[in-house]
């Protein structure tokens, strides 16, 4: 089933199930515009028989990144560039995406030290500042940005875009009652927790009209106490299919709990440990309730790296969609291989390295974003790289990057 078309409720056809999930790309320069090592390497990614590729974290608000070198979408962006990368993605036939999203109080304290969020609950990591609760005119503006950035999106010849609502980062925070402490119309019930995440779909549906993909990224749960709990994931997931996505793509955790870039499965019974699609599909069976409740598509992104794998999570509809990111960094050219049968996996190194706990925090993730820009400048991965070597690396790439950023904006400031 792997190979098989599926034609979204907008109208738009994949020609598969494979899709290139949004990843940390961090490949942006100093302006947050695409480089020319980004654009060579979403040809490549364009070029490798996926369906579907969605851009890595795309903030709407250059105020609010997750990443120095994040790409953004809004006024101050080249066209041109945001034009290239459109048409390198799309080269080979795949669809493309942006996935648009507003980094809140996981906006990293260098960049912003007073960040916008739903309250002023500061994030429990050190490297973030508190963050300041945002007025209701700000909110307006934050669905103002989505809405624009989705215009952007299709002028530079995108298909869609994805609107980010996971992971913990604003949208997300929303959600979770745990950080969302407000008593006004975006706080207390869930339908007021959503509101925010329901609007910026309305405004960028208005924004592109019936022809553009509105895909959402949702949490099938925090995995916080207290947090957005899978039972109101699936309610949510119902009102997003109502305001029109054409797709709902399935994660979970957030900065906090980052479940979404472990390198083994957590939820995992005594009965499923010897499971290999409990083992690499890490958020099935919560996808697999959310689908029940929808008629929309729903794609699963995590952990899926076999063949046998993905075709039996699509058979037994659990998913509509395979979404990966981290085979993608190893060897962009894969899905032609899987879907030719001449592989029967994807790459999976993770499986090698030790346990999380015997490694520092992030290592895992801070390794795969090195061989990320090891693609983007040398156009191949060193997977051979021991794990502390790549993971030093990529933090003093992001000291470098946060460095190069706020240099180029004390010579040019707003």
């Amino acid at each position: 089933m792997i190979d098989r078309p599926l034609q979204l409720p907008g109208g738009a056809r994949l020609k598969n199930r494979i899709v290139k999930s949004a990843m940390s790309e961090a490949l942006a320069d100093a302006r947050n515009d695409p480089t020319e090592g980004m654009i060579a390497l979403y040809k490549r990614w364009g070029q490798s028989g996926a369906a579907l590729l969605i851009t890595g974290n795309t903030p709407v608000d250059r105020d609010h990144l997750e990443h120095a070198a994040n790409v953004v979408l809004d006024e101050r962006s080249d066209p041109e560039k945001t034009r290239r990368l459109a048409a390198a993605a799309r080269s080979g036939g795949a669809l493309a995406l942006v996935q648009i999203a507003h980094s809140g109080r996981q906006t990293p304290e260098a960049i912003n030290a007073r960040p916008l969020s739903i309250s002023d609950k500061a994030l429990d990591l050190p490297g973030y500042g508190t963050p300041r609760m945002a007025s209701e005119d700000e909110l307006q503006a934050v669905i103002g940005r989505f809405a624009m950035a989705a215009r952007l999106a299709q002028k530079a010849g995108f298909d869609g875009v994805e609107v980010h609502g996971a992971h913990g980062y604003l949208l997300s925070s929303a959600l979770s009652p745990r950080i969302n402490t407000r008593k006004d119309r975006w706080g207390g019930s869930l339908t007021n927790r959503s509101r925010l995440l329901r609007e910026v779909i309305r405004a960028v549906r208005a924004a592109s009209g019936t022809d553009f993909v509105v895909a959402a990224k949702l949490n099938s749960s925090d995995f916080q106490k207290g947090g957005f709990t899978h039972e109101e994931s699936i309610e949510t997931a119902r009102m997003l299919e109502r305001e029109g996505v054409d797709f709902l793509e399935i994660s979970g955790g957030t900065f906090e709990t980052p479940v979404a870039y472990q390198h083994t499965a957590q939820k995992q019974s005594t009965a499923q440990k010897q499971s290999t699609a409990a083992r690499e599909a890490y958020f099935l069976d919560y996808a697999r309730d959310i689908k029940k409740a929808l008629g929309i598509p729903v794609m699963v992104t995590g952990g899926f790296r076999s063949a046998a794998v993905m075709r039996q999570a699509l058979a037994e509809g659990a998913t509509d969609l395979i979404g990966m990111g981290r085979p993608f960094i190893l060897d962009p050219a894969f899905p032609r291989k899987l879907l030719a049968g001449d592989i029967a996996a994807t790459p999976a190194p993770e499986r090698g390295f030790p346990p999380a706990e015997a490694l520092p925090r992030g290592a895992v993730l801070n390794w795969f974003c090195h061989q990320l820009a090891l693609q983007s400048t040398r156009g191949k991965a060193d997977p051979d790289l021991p794990i502390i070597e790549g993971h030093d690396r990529y933090l003093d790439r992001i000291a470098s990057s946060t460095a190069g950023l706020l240099a180029a904006r004390a010579a040019a400031p707003c």
